[in-house]
């Protein structure tokens, strides 16, 4: 009897050991695994934007694809290694690429920042494990830029090491950063202002960012003269392609 007792103990104890181990080991996975870098690699996504027209009394979805694509190694105004990153879009795929935008990316096996239209995003952070919280938007000057609806952001590990389907491809490890699920005000009020925030990312274990869904709404209702409207803005980003 006290033999099956010892054995089952030694057996619950390598269980619960070998769990942690595995927890522990994935907590020291560097983030760049979800965010690599390279001269040369490419994702491409479908990206619907959502914009207010009519002077704000109605939205409407437009459609693009876009590329990012790794365009050279490059030094931030720190002194810092990085990578430069130029957004190439098109309304099809029978249309040619066009350059839009560039980016930059600082990383190491700790952080990695975005630096997009002058605001340093910090996307992801060590240690990368379910439940593991940041202030993803705490080096942008929200109130120089007037994006005040950035402030104080917790960035949000969900949904660790997951497969996940995202279009056409199966991904056998996957992440959620869970950034902002913001409602201020009453939506159902229109005569009172209100403010919806929505943003979150998914990165694969090998390739970065394979979905990204953003949603900044602000109401205005109606004043003597003025009728009500809603300005903001909205991005999804689904990859359809990378290399």
């Amino acid at each position: 009897m006290r033999k099956s007792f010892l054995l089952s103990t030694i057996a619950v104890a390598l269980i619960f050991g070998a769990c942690k181990k595995s927890t522990d080991d994935f907590a020291l996975t560097p983030v760049t695994d979800y965010f690599p870098m390279q001269v040369g690699k490419y994702i491409t996504y479908n990206l619907d934007s959502t914009v207010f027209i009519n002077f704000g009394t109605k939205d409407t979805v437009i459609k693009y694809q876009v590329k990012h694509q790794v365009d050279a190694q490059i030094t931030d105004n720190l002194g810092r290694p990085g990578y430069r990153i130029i957004r190439y879009i098109r309304k099809t795929a029978a249309n040619p690429w066009q350059p839009d935008n560039t980016f930059m990316v600082v990383s190491n096996e700790s952080t990695v920042e975005f630096i997009e239209n002058n605001m340093r995003f910090l996307k992801l952070k060590a240690p990368i494990r379910d439940g593991y919280t940041w202030k993803g938007n705490s080096y942008i000057d929200i109130y120089g830029l007037n994006v005040r609806y950035l402030e104080d952001w917790d960035y949000t590990y969900d949904s660790v090491d997951n497969k996940i389907t995202v279009g056409s491809f199966t991904l056998d490890s996957t992440l959620k950063v869970a950034q902002r699920d913001e409602v201020i005000g009453n939506p159902s009020d229109p005569n009172s202002y209100h403010e919806i925030n929505y943003s979150a990312e998914k990165y694969a274990r090998g390739i970065g960012m394979i979905y990204r869904d953003f949603l900044h709404v602000e109401y205005q209702p109606p004043r003597p003269g003025v009728g009500a409207y809603r300005q903001g803005y909205g991005v999804k980003m689904v990859m359809i392609d990378h290399n």
